[in-house]
């Protein structure tokens, strides 16, 4: 796949509600890199639908770290601000130190960042919560400025008093400096945002996980967040994400969701991480599912 296709911005159309992605960067990482202790010769019955587009060969998958952004009853809104610029990020290579157009990318989108209205955070690992803020002078502030953050109260509980496991400084430089300028609500797993745009409880990879759910004109989509890291967990849910905090409630978040959301015509499911087309529909495949593009 050509990094041209990866990179593209993409749009859909849910009732009266937009979404655009807008990808930052593509990881091309190895199966084992996130899944450890599974064995990546047990995908080969789904490679019809996962080839070429999730996995790029036998042992590598594409993983793309993009924003949702949305514009719906009258709000701007961006949901998970991805890596940023200018931090030593561990594990991959290709987000360490990034120095991209982010925001000028997201003005020519018409989403300058004084425009936005909320910034929805599924989760708090660092690479959903980089462009919270920006450096000026030296210090971190925060990008979007006339907005309200929205930070699932149980998961601020949680990321405040645990230690990051990853190192990654992300309580520092883009969590508290939200807090110190006074631009956070804490709110519960079923916010509702307005009358298009709620959230929905999906806890496991992270205590107070939600995913995004948008309803308007009688369709539905949804922004799964990290619940599903890449489309191979819906044919095997049970595999051992490395950077799940609860794997077992992880896995049973997994397979209600797809019972919930699966065999809908009217539901997109939009992944957070998933490469070019990102959206697509849950689809029974034998006793389990698969993601249709």
């Amino acid at each position: 796949m050509s990094d041209d296709r990866l990179y593209e911005t993409l749009h859909w159309k849910i009732g009266d509600v937009s979404i655009t992605r807008m990808v930052e960067v593509i990881l091309r990482a190895p199966i084992g890199s996130l899944f450890p202790d599974e064995d990546p010769a047990e995908l080969r019955p789904f490679h019809d639908w996962l080839k070429p587009n999730f996995l790029l060969d036998d042992e590598t998958m594409a993983l793309s770290i993009h924003a949702f952004l949305i514009e719906a009853g009258g709000l701007k809104m961006i949901v998970d601000t991805c890596a940023g610029n200018g931090k030593n990020l561990p594990l991959f290579d290709e987000w360490k130190n990034l120095d991209t157009p982010f925001l000028e990318n997201m003005t020519q989108l018409g989403f300058a960042p004084e425009s936005i209205d909320r910034v929805m955070c599924t989760h708090l690992h660092f690479d959903h919560v980089g462009w919270n803020t920006r450096k000026v002078d030296g210090g971190w502030v925060p990008t979007f400025p006339n907005a309200r953050y929205l930070f699932n109260k149980t998961e601020w509980d949680y990321w405040k008093d645990h230690e990051d496991p990853y190192e990654s400084g992300a309580l520092e430089h883009a969590l508290l400096p939200i807090f110190d300028a006074g631009l956070v609500e804490l709110v519960d797993a079923n916010h509702r945002v307005n009358d298009e745009i709620s959230l929905i409880p999906t806890p496991g990879h992270t205590p107070g996980h939600a995913s995004v759910l948008i309803q308007s004109g009688g369709e539905e989509a949804v922004i799964t967040g990290d619940m599903f890291h890449h489309p191979l967990q819906m044919a095997k849910p049970g595999w051992i994400d490395m950077a799940d905090v609860e794997s077992t409630l992880a896995e049973k978040t997994r397979i209600e969701f797809m019972q919930r959301f699966g065999d809908k015509p009217a539901t997109t499911v939009l992944g957070t991480h998933f490469a070019t087309p990102t959206a697509g529909k849950i689809v029974s495949d034998g006793d389990g599912y698969k993601f249709e593009s």
